[in-house]
């Protein structure tokens, strides 16, 4: 058993029922009750869940592999392409936070903690297996 893969994936599955619950609540039903271009907004429902998909699956994949159920030959590519996205998440976020007018952006932005936990985590899951 990988503990970093292991640990990796518990985080990632609480962002997943974080992203379902929390942003659901938080993001996406105000965005839906907001008023703006119908077309803008169906297309910003569909992203939200494009991300619950993502979230969902490198979950599954983390948990997988932290288990063996796939190869650490066969795991590479998807775990390298997780940790790249999730690492590319929580820059993106900390730079959006940054140049934002947001009063509190890295306490309203907090998700890239949990980005970059899991990034790292799959990272050294790969390095030192």
């Amino acid at each position: 058993m990988n503990i970093f893969f292991l640990l990796a994936g518990i985080l990632a599955a609480l962002t997943s029922i974080g992203h379902l619950t929390y942003g659901k609540r938080r993001f996406l039903g105000p965005m839906q009750q907001a008023d703006f271009e119908p077309v803008a907004k169906t297309i910003m429902y569909c992203v939200f869940h494009y991300i619950s998909i993502f979230l969902l699956l490198s979950t599954l994949v983390l948990l997988a592999c932290a288990f063996e159920a796939v190869s650490q030959m066969q795991s590479f590519g998807m775990l390298a392409f997780i940790a790249l996205n999730f690492g590319l998440f929580a820059i993106w976020q900390l730079y959006i936070g940054f140049m934002s007018g947001l009063e509190k952006p890295f306490k309203e932005l907090f998700q890239w903690v949990f980005f970059l936990s899991i990034s790292i985590l799959t990272i050294l899951g790969v390095i030192l297996t």
